[in-house]
């Protein structure tokens, strides 16, 4: 009976994908920085953007890096307002995910240079490139795990609700005032 029960367990956990179930299943993993490039652990690529799709000026780049001994994907620009501009983003693409009702926020393990970030959320209904639903965060010199619950998203040019099932993309984003972008990520994930 416990080799049987030993064998299905095994048997789930091979069909997930690679890193995708956390501790105590607690966790859904999205990026845990496995690949050592711009992938996600789930498959999808991450991209960078600026405010240069739409006539601003700000600059920089996304690095797959390893800092202070772990591996990251690192955003680093000069964010500038000048012409309606201001960010620099690194965003996924996501599948649909499973169970995203069941999650209660996303946790993310970043390293920055002390100024605040956003992480937003876009959801399959929106339309429009500038609707989001954002957290904001700070960051320090050394690695923290931060728990941004989904209840403290806030919608930005976009009305109803939250709806977790729906989000199609996660950006990290230097957004809305002039400085040096430096913000480095070692994992993403969801979490009950």
């Amino acid at each position: 009976m416990h080799e049987r029960l030993a064998f299905m367990c095994w048997l789930v956990v091979c069909a997930l994908p690679p890193g995708a179930a956390g501790a105590a299943e607690d966790t859904l993993v999205i990026d845990d920085r496995r690949s050592g490039g711009a992938a996600s652990t789930l498959g999808p690529a991450w991209r960078f953007f600026s405010d240069a799709v739409m006539g601003g000026l700000s600059t920089g780049g996304m690095t797959a890096e390893t800092v202070q001994g772990r591996s990251a994907l690192c955003l680093r620009g000069q964010v500038r307002l000048e012409r309606n501009g201001g960010f620099v983003q690194m965003a996924l693409e996501l599948p649909a995910l499973p169970d995203a009702a069941d999650w209660r926020g996303v946790e993310l393990q970043v390293l920055g240079n002390g100024h605040r970030y956003g992480l937003h959320l876009r959801t399959a209904d929106m339309t429009l490139p500038w609707q989001a639903w954002r957290a904001g965060f700070e960051t320090g010199p050394s690695w923290q795990t931060l728990r941004l619950p989904f209840t403290d998203f806030e919608a930005y040019r976009t009305g109803g609700a939250l709806q977790p099932q729906r989000v199609r993309r996660i950006g990290l984003v230097a957004i809305g005032e002039r400085f040096d972008a430096d913000l480095c990520l070692a994992r993403l994930a969801l979490y009950r």
